[in-house]
């Protein structure tokens, strides 16, 4: 009925399988990959025309997970998936970055690619999976496509590399690293490390290029196989190739407007002799239109750019290939902000600020692996005004979500344990203004900002991007590039790190692939560039504030026993509802006996730690504590000295003296401090008025019980007392008879 193709392949050790024929047979390119028990169908379908007029190829990658892979049921109302989570969408991302560069100039066909998560079995993340069933797909289906693309993860761990480790091999690795790329080298790399020296970051690139060279050679062998035929790719209409010569006019003026050192100047120079080449070039009946002659100007702009770095190593806006531009760093400029910085770099600009919050503050993340929290939050915003443009807004898109992630990997690694901050915490970035990298302008201002709050970071972070301009054999690398460098140049690199190592690096490639030397090159001058940056940042702060901010909340900590939680919380979590409506703090309860109380008011926190402690402290025989008189008997007082507990003041205790009645010395309401003297037979406790001096609280000394005659002398003593009383009769007979003599 159908024929299926099927490719095993070693991947360091593991049989990776690419089959296709079988499912999705409509689509242009369908491959079902299976790494282990995790499966993922890629399939790619590409539009057979170009829309009219369209000037940019509109690829779409989309990943996908399915609650049914790990044998879930969606979470929520409707019990289906939704929206997509951060990961399908950095997924998503991780997919597209490699693919991107690889499509023919000249093909402008809409491709969409879809991973779909069929199976996981919560060892083997499924994004190297999808990766590399998503370039198989598209090396069978047709498509003009010059790959194959091969992925791998890397870890590190006690000096020696870990390919494509576990879920359980990552937690424990100092190194999660994604690479991607083609038989001739690397195209697009995403890290977080734990401040590794940057040759063993290369040497992890290396490690993922050389080892996924078989899951290339593999999926080369599945197309031998099935490959469908190729499309043609369209040739540049006679007309569309003249449109250079008519640009050429244009050359002079545009080098001139490339030499404005003011961004809103030169963006200005440049609109305008764009918008005159539309007005002479544009020729709708011949086909040039003004998308046409706005993508041939675009052209030129690079040429020349480009051009002029290459043969005067001086860039647009008058810097050399290494320097950084002017750099301000600020903090605590939000007054009511836990902790806030301002960093500006050149035309960049980031406000940033960070949010202390408690244990009910973490972010809940239900996973295919399984449910988890986070404590930490990095979120970036790009709004329009930051380019001088007036846009739409909407919620985060994927470059937000993208650059945002890139931020808290780069930070994450030099966070305080739990145990020494016990506060969840979330870091806002607001880029204010962009020309160059604003994700690294968010790693600088985080750090700021985290440290101004008082979160004890190990050591400040910085971040750099960096360029390539290659032509031939001829390159040059560029320190923190410009937003024109980017968008016309060869290599967006990004690192961050501390003075000791990088913490996290990404890297995207426009061109096929680019060297290891090229990436040594870049990384010995990012360094660089990152302990100028550090430096600069210095200048506001050094480390983290000794106290919190008067706004933030306060967290104290105490550990209960585990067998006094229910007692705390009580039926129903009444118990400690009181406890938060009553003193106005937070309070989170862990498995463990854990309880964390927060509240900007030190008062409200000691008010809290008093009722529980009261809850869970065993009353100790010898201790005066405070309370009050809840119940009157005609045998003493109740008292309840501790939240949770009351103790009798038995007639006997509450004064020196004979007391006839209690409500003598006391009254229901009334407020004692009493001594607990010990525990009846049935574990009741025993308490003492009289030993404690109500002013001062202090205990009286009292002098010690007449001693009881033993139990089997009690006939004789009761007898003894008869005869006493006689005695005490004859002894008034006499008396009376004296008297009446």
């Amino acid at each position: 009925m159908f024929k299926v193709y099927r490719k095993e392949i070693d991947f360091g050790g593991k049989p990776l399988i690419l089959e296709t024929g079988k499912v999705a047979r409509q689509a242009d390119g369908a491959v079902m990959a299976t790494m282990g028990g995790t499966t993922v169908l890629c399939t790619v379908v590409g539009a057979k025309t170009t829309k009219p007029g369209q000037d940019f190829f509109p690829l779409s990658v989309h990943y996908q997970e399915k609650a049914f892979a790990a044998g879930k049921i969606p979470v929520g109302f409707f019990k289906r998936e939704g929206r997509p989570s951060e990961k399908e969408v950095l997924t998503s991302r991780l997919i597209d970055r490699p693919i991107r560069p690889l499509f023919p100039k000249n093909f402008l066909n809409e491709v969409q690619v879809i991973a779909t998560v069929l199976a996981h079995d919560l060892e083997n993340d499924p994004d190297i999976v999808a990766m590399i069933g998503c370039s198989a797909a598209l090396t069978v289906s047709g498509i003009p496509f010059m790959g194959p693309i091969g992925g791998a993860r890397v870890g590190y761990r006690d000096g020696n590399y870990i390919l494509n480790p576990t879920l359980a091999e990552q937690s424990e690795s100092v190194l999660d690293l994604v690479v991607a790329g083609t038989q001739e080298g690397v195209l697009m790399v995403e890290s977080e490390a734990k401040e590794l020296p940057e040759d063993i970051m290369l040497g992890a690139v290396m490690h993922g290029w050389n080892a996924f060279q078989a899951v290339i050679d593999g999926i080369i062998g599945l197309a031998e196989m099935c490959a469908k035929e190729p499309w043609d790719v369209p040739e540049t209409p006679d007309h569309i190739k003249k449109l250079s010569d008519g640009l050429k006019k244009y050359e002079n003026d545009l080098s001139k407007a490339y030499q404005v050192t003011v961004k809103q100047d030169r963006v200005a120079a440049v609109s305008e002799l764009r918008a005159k080449a539309v007005e002479t070039l544009k020729n709708d009946e011949t086909g040039v239109t003004e998308q046409v002659v706005t993508a041939k100007f675009k052209e030129l702009e690079a040429d020349i750019v480009r051009g002029n770095i290459l043969k005067t190593k001086t860039r647009i806006d008058g810097r050399d290939t290494k320097t950084v531009r002017p750099i301000v760093a600020e903090v605590g400029i939000l007054p009511r902000a836990h902790g806030s910085a301002l960093f500006t770099r050149g035309e960049t600009q980031a406000l940033v600020v960070t949010t202390l919050g408690t244990g009910q503050d973490e972010q809940i993340i239900d996973a295919l692996a399984g449910e988890y929290k986070q404590r930490f939050m990095l979120h970036y915003n790009f709004p329009p005004y930051s380019v001088g443009e007036a846009g739409r807004m909407s919620s985060p898109g994927r470059r937000e979500i993208g650059h945002g992630k890139l931020a808290w990997r780069a930070i994450n690694p030099l966070l305080p344990k739990v145990e020494e901050f016990p506060y969840t915490i979330r870091v806002v970035s607001e880029i204010t203004e962009s020309n160059g990298s604003s994700s690294m302008a968010t790693v600088c201002g985080s750090s700021l900002a985290m440290m101004d709050a008082g979160v004890p970071l190990a050591k400040p972070v910085a971040g750099i991007a960096m360029g390539l301009i290659k032509e031939g054999k001829d390159f040059a690398v560029l320190s923190d590039i410009l937003g024109d460098e980017d968008h016309l140049g060869d290599m967006d690199f990004k690192v961050a790190g501390t003075r000791e190592g990088v913490t996290s690096l990404q890297m995207d490639i426009k061109i096929t692939s680019i060297t290891e030397e090229i990436m040594q090159i870049a990384l010995e001058q990012a360094q660089a560039g990152r302990m100028h940056i550090l430096g600069e940042m210095a200048k506001a702060i050094t480390e983290a504030r000794r106290e919190l901010s008067k706004h933030a909340p306060q967290i104290v900590t105490l550990t209960i026993p585990k067998d006094k939680i229910r007692e705390v919380i009580g039926t129903g979590g009444k118990v400690i509802r009181e406890i938060v409506e009553t003193t106005g703090t937070k309070i989170d309860i862990e498995d463990d006996g854990t309880i964390k109380i927060a509240a900007t008011d030190l008062a409200a926190i000691e008010r809290a730690v008093h009722i529980i402690r009261g809850i869970t402290d065993e009353p100790e025989v010898g201790r005066v504590y405070e309370g009050k008189v809840v119940k009157i008997a005609d045998f003493g007082a109740f008292v309840n000295f501790m939240p949770s507990k009351d103790g009798l003041v038995h007639i006997s205790e509450l004064a020196p003296q004979r007391v006839e009645k209690t409500t003598d010395v006391v009254k229901e309401g009334d407020s004692v401090k009493v001594l607990v003297i010990g525990f009846d037979e049935r574990g009741k406790i025993k308490l003492s008025l009289k030993r404690v001096d109500q002013q001062t609280g202090a205990t009286i000394d009292m002098p010690p019980p007449a001693e009881r005659a033993p139990r089997g002398d009690r006939g004789d003593r009761d007898r003894g007392g008869r005869g006493r009383d006689r005695g005490g009769r004859d002894r008034d007979r006499d008396r009376g008879r004296r008297e009446a003599g």
